[in-house]
Protein backbone atom coordinates (compact mmCIF):
# COMPACT_ATOMS: atom_id res chain seq x y z
CA UNK A 1 0.00 0.00 0.00
CA UNK A 2 1.07 3.66 -0.51
CA UNK A 3 1.99 5.76 2.47
CA UNK A 4 -0.81 7.64 4.31
CA UNK A 5 0.92 10.88 4.63
CA UNK A 6 0.22 14.09 2.65
CA UNK A 7 2.40 15.10 0.12
CA UNK A 8 5.45 17.43 0.93
CA UNK A 9 4.99 20.01 -1.72
CA UNK A 10 1.16 21.79 -0.79
CA UNK A 11 -0.34 24.41 -2.66
CA UNK A 12 -0.60 27.93 -1.10
CA UNK A 13 -4.31 27.50 -0.97
CA UNK A 14 -8.15 25.72 -1.68
CA UNK A 15 -11.37 27.26 -2.29
CA UNK A 16 -14.08 25.01 -3.78
CA UNK A 17 -16.08 26.11 -7.19
CA UNK A 18 -19.30 27.33 -7.34
CA UNK A 19 -20.45 24.37 -8.54
CA UNK A 20 -18.75 22.26 -6.20
CA UNK A 21 -19.92 24.82 -3.37
CA UNK A 22 -23.80 24.17 -4.52
CA UNK A 23 -23.20 20.01 -4.20
CA UNK A 24 -21.38 20.63 -1.02
CA UNK A 25 -24.24 22.47 0.70
CA UNK A 26 -26.89 19.92 -0.62
CA UNK A 27 -24.98 17.36 0.97
CA UNK A 28 -24.41 19.57 4.19
CA UNK A 29 -28.63 19.99 4.79
CA UNK A 30 -29.14 16.68 4.26
CA UNK A 31 -27.69 16.11 8.26
CA UNK A 32 -29.31 17.77 11.55
CA UNK A 33 -27.96 21.07 12.59
CA UNK A 34 -24.82 20.46 14.67
CA UNK A 35 -24.48 17.51 12.77
CA UNK A 36 -22.63 18.19 9.28
CA UNK A 37 -19.75 17.01 10.46
CA UNK A 38 -21.22 14.00 9.38
CA UNK A 39 -20.62 15.24 5.41
CA UNK A 40 -16.81 15.02 5.44
CA UNK A 41 -16.65 11.93 3.56
CA UNK A 42 -18.13 13.51 0.80
CA UNK A 43 -16.37 16.82 1.25
CA UNK A 44 -12.83 15.16 1.02
CA UNK A 45 -14.79 13.49 -2.28
CA UNK A 46 -15.76 16.80 -4.25
CA UNK A 47 -12.30 17.97 -3.03
CA UNK A 48 -10.45 15.55 -4.59
CA UNK A 49 -12.96 15.28 -7.90
CA UNK A 50 -12.44 19.06 -8.44
CA UNK A 51 -8.67 18.92 -7.94
CA UNK A 52 -7.44 15.25 -8.39
CA UNK A 53 -6.05 14.73 -5.00
CA UNK A 54 -6.68 15.68 -0.98
CA UNK A 55 -4.22 18.62 -0.61
CA UNK A 56 -3.25 20.52 3.22
CA UNK A 57 -5.26 23.74 2.25
CA UNK A 58 -8.39 21.31 1.43
CA UNK A 59 -8.24 19.55 4.35
CA UNK A 60 -8.24 22.99 6.37
CA UNK A 61 -11.38 24.62 4.12
CA UNK A 62 -13.18 22.10 4.94
CA UNK A 63 -12.53 21.54 8.53
CA UNK A 64 -13.19 25.69 8.21
CA UNK A 65 -17.02 24.87 7.08
CA UNK A 66 -17.61 21.68 8.96
CA UNK A 67 -16.60 23.23 12.04
CA UNK A 68 -14.21 20.58 13.15
CA UNK A 69 -10.60 20.23 14.18
CA UNK A 70 -8.61 19.78 10.98
CA UNK A 71 -6.65 16.89 12.99
CA UNK A 72 -10.12 15.53 12.13
CA UNK A 73 -10.33 15.65 8.72
CA UNK A 74 -6.57 14.73 8.69
CA UNK A 75 -7.79 11.65 10.64
CA UNK A 76 -10.72 10.41 7.85
CA UNK A 77 -8.15 11.54 4.40
CA UNK A 78 -5.61 9.42 5.64
CA UNK A 79 -7.54 6.09 6.95
CA UNK A 80 -9.21 6.23 3.53
CA UNK A 81 -6.78 4.64 0.61
CA UNK A 82 -9.98 6.02 -1.77
CA UNK A 83 -8.37 9.53 -0.82
CA UNK A 84 -5.17 10.41 -2.85
CA UNK A 85 -3.01 11.92 -0.68
CA UNK A 86 -0.34 12.82 -3.54
CA UNK A 87 -0.70 14.36 -7.17
CA UNK A 88 -1.95 11.75 -9.19
CA UNK A 89 -1.88 11.60 -13.45
CA UNK A 90 -5.22 12.13 -15.49
CA UNK A 91 -5.57 8.57 -15.65
CA UNK A 92 -5.52 6.88 -12.53
CA UNK A 93 -4.48 3.22 -12.72
CA UNK A 94 -5.44 1.16 -9.12
CA UNK A 95 -4.93 -2.35 -9.21
CA UNK A 96 -6.53 -4.65 -6.33
CA UNK A 97 -3.64 -6.92 -5.57
CA UNK A 98 -5.62 -8.63 -2.50
CA UNK A 99 -5.78 -12.33 -1.87
CA UNK A 100 -8.72 -13.15 -4.46
CA UNK A 101 -6.98 -11.01 -7.52
CA UNK A 102 -3.98 -12.16 -6.73
CA UNK A 103 -4.88 -16.28 -7.37
CA UNK A 104 -6.60 -14.81 -10.38
CA UNK A 105 -3.44 -13.12 -11.94
CA UNK A 106 -3.32 -9.70 -10.75
CA UNK A 107 0.68 -9.81 -10.76
CA UNK A 108 0.18 -10.38 -14.39
CA UNK A 109 -1.64 -6.94 -14.08
CA UNK A 110 0.53 -4.86 -12.82
CA UNK A 111 3.45 -6.32 -14.69
CA UNK A 112 1.81 -5.17 -17.47
CA UNK A 113 1.07 -1.78 -15.94
CA UNK A 114 4.37 -1.16 -15.22
CA UNK A 115 5.80 -2.39 -18.69
CA UNK A 116 3.36 -0.26 -20.70
CA UNK A 117 3.27 3.27 -18.55
CA UNK A 118 6.75 2.66 -17.39
CA UNK A 119 6.30 3.75 -13.77
CA UNK A 120 5.85 1.11 -10.83
CA UNK A 121 3.64 1.24 -7.68
CA UNK A 122 2.78 4.72 -6.52
CA UNK A 123 4.48 6.76 -9.50
CA UNK A 124 3.39 9.27 -12.41
CA UNK A 125 4.51 9.51 -15.79
CA UNK A 126 6.57 12.19 -16.37
CA UNK A 127 3.63 14.12 -18.44
CA UNK A 128 1.65 13.77 -15.85
CA UNK A 129 -0.99 11.57 -17.88
CA UNK A 130 -0.96 8.24 -16.09
CA UNK A 131 -0.70 7.46 -12.17
CA UNK A 132 -0.39 4.05 -10.83
CA UNK A 133 -1.24 2.56 -7.86
CA UNK A 134 -2.71 -0.66 -5.02
CA UNK A 135 -5.94 -1.29 -3.72
CA UNK A 136 -6.04 -3.31 -0.52
CA UNK A 137 -9.34 -4.64 -2.02
CA UNK A 138 -11.77 -4.02 -4.62
CA UNK A 139 -14.87 -6.03 -3.21
CA UNK A 140 -15.27 -7.23 -6.97
CA UNK A 141 -13.62 -10.96 -6.17
CA UNK A 142 -15.74 -12.66 -8.25
CA UNK A 143 -14.59 -10.71 -11.22
CA UNK A 144 -10.99 -11.13 -10.19
CA UNK A 145 -8.22 -9.36 -11.23
CA UNK A 146 -9.88 -6.30 -10.62
CA UNK A 147 -8.55 -2.70 -11.71
CA UNK A 148 -10.14 0.89 -10.71
CA UNK A 149 -9.69 3.85 -12.77
CA UNK A 150 -11.65 6.35 -11.78
CA UNK A 151 -15.06 5.57 -11.11
CA UNK A 152 -15.47 2.49 -13.13
CA UNK A 153 -13.78 -1.21 -12.52
CA UNK A 154 -12.21 -2.99 -15.09
CA UNK A 155 -12.61 -6.76 -14.64
CA UNK A 156 -11.81 -10.23 -15.56
CA UNK A 157 -8.22 -8.77 -16.99
CA UNK A 158 -4.68 -10.19 -17.54
CA UNK A 159 -1.63 -9.11 -19.53
CA UNK A 160 -3.22 -8.88 -23.13
CA UNK A 161 -5.89 -7.17 -22.18
CA UNK A 162 -4.79 -4.68 -19.22
CA UNK A 163 -1.97 -3.64 -22.49
CA UNK A 164 -5.47 -3.49 -24.77
CA UNK A 165 -6.85 -1.10 -22.27
CA UNK A 166 -4.49 1.37 -21.63
CA UNK A 167 -4.10 1.64 -25.05
CA UNK A 168 -6.93 2.88 -25.53
CA UNK A 169 -6.84 5.03 -22.71
CA UNK A 170 -3.40 6.37 -24.27
CA UNK A 171 -5.27 7.12 -27.45
CA UNK A 172 -8.07 9.22 -25.33
CA UNK A 173 -10.98 6.69 -25.09
CA UNK A 174 -12.60 5.28 -21.96
CA UNK A 175 -13.02 1.37 -22.23
CA UNK A 176 -16.36 0.47 -22.16
CA UNK A 177 -16.00 -0.66 -17.70
CA UNK A 178 -17.20 -4.21 -16.52
CA UNK A 179 -15.95 -6.83 -17.42
CA UNK A 180 -13.62 -7.27 -20.53
CA UNK A 181 -14.61 -10.85 -21.27
CA UNK A 182 -18.12 -9.44 -22.03
CA UNK A 183 -19.73 -12.14 -19.38
CA UNK A 184 -22.67 -10.55 -17.74
CA UNK A 185 -22.29 -8.85 -14.27
CA UNK A 186 -20.75 -11.57 -11.86
CA UNK A 187 -22.57 -14.30 -14.27
CA UNK A 188 -20.50 -17.36 -14.59
CA UNK A 189 -17.62 -17.65 -16.84
CA UNK A 190 -18.48 -20.74 -18.73
CA UNK A 191 -21.88 -22.52 -18.82
CA UNK A 192 -24.37 -22.38 -15.91
CA UNK A 193 -23.73 -25.17 -13.59
CA UNK A 194 -27.01 -24.98 -11.90
CA UNK A 195 -30.28 -24.69 -12.35
CA UNK A 196 -29.90 -25.85 -16.11
CA UNK A 197 -33.51 -26.46 -16.93
CA UNK A 198 -36.49 -23.96 -17.28
CA UNK A 199 -38.52 -23.36 -13.90
CA UNK A 200 -41.74 -24.84 -14.22
CA UNK A 201 -44.03 -22.33 -14.96
CA UNK A 202 -46.69 -20.91 -12.11
CA UNK A 203 -50.04 -22.21 -12.30
CA UNK A 204 -52.60 -19.65 -13.55
CA UNK A 205 -55.10 -19.26 -10.84
CA UNK A 206 -58.76 -19.56 -11.96
CA UNK A 207 -60.29 -16.29 -10.03
CA UNK A 208 -63.50 -16.72 -11.20
CA UNK A 209 -63.85 -20.17 -9.91
CA UNK A 210 -61.93 -19.13 -6.61
CA UNK A 211 -64.96 -16.34 -6.69
CA UNK A 212 -67.99 -18.63 -7.13
CA UNK A 213 -66.69 -20.99 -4.55
CA UNK A 214 -66.24 -18.07 -1.88
CA UNK A 215 -69.69 -16.79 -2.42
CA UNK A 216 -70.80 -20.65 -2.08
CA UNK A 217 -69.19 -21.52 1.07
CA UNK A 218 -70.70 -17.90 2.20
CA UNK A 219 -74.05 -18.42 1.46
CA UNK A 220 -73.68 -21.94 3.03
CA UNK A 221 -72.58 -20.75 6.39
CA UNK A 222 -75.42 -18.08 6.22
CA UNK A 223 -78.09 -20.62 5.56
CA UNK A 224 -76.48 -22.76 8.26
CA UNK A 225 -76.29 -19.92 10.49
CA UNK A 226 -80.18 -19.03 9.71
CA UNK A 227 -81.58 -22.47 10.11
CA UNK A 228 -83.38 -23.02 13.31
CA UNK A 229 -81.67 -24.93 15.98
CA UNK A 230 -82.99 -28.59 16.85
Amino acid sequence: MSGRALAKDQPASFAFTAEMTARLNQIIAKYPQGRQASAVIPALDLAQRQEGWVTRPAIEEIARLLDMAPMRVLEVATFYTMFNLHPVGKTHVQICTSLPCWLRGSNEVVKACKEKLGIGMGERSADGTFSLGELECSGACVNAPVAQIGDDYYEDLDYASTVKMLDAFKRGETPKAGSVTGRDGSAPAGDHLTLTEKPTPPAKQDFAAAKAAFEKAKAEAAAKAAAPKA
